[in-house]
């Protein structure tokens, strides 16, 4: 993993950059000798960055049901009172 310099960052910063899309190479940013950044290539687009075209599906295998979500509580709710 090479390392980077904040100030050669902050100077080489867009031709940085294209290097690490063009390699795959992760550059780490260090202040004062200590790392302080991590410049890596975008492996996976999270929902931020792409937006669905629907929201069905969304949270496929992230929602579990647990017990029966059909049948009445026979319970009073609230607001009935």
């Amino acid at each position: 993993m090479k390392t980077v310099k904040a100030s050669e960052f902050k100077v080489k910063c867009l031709k940085l950059m294209d290097h690490v899309a063009e390699t795959g190479e992760t550059l780490v940013i260090t202040k004062n000798g200590h790392p302080v950044a991590q410049l890596g290539p975008v492996t996976q687009l999270g929902p931020v960055a792409s937006k669905p075209s629907t929201l069905f599906g969304l949270h496929r295998g992230q929602i579990r049901i647990k017990g029966d979500i059909v049948t009445p509580l026979d319970e009073a709710w609230e607001a009935e009172h």
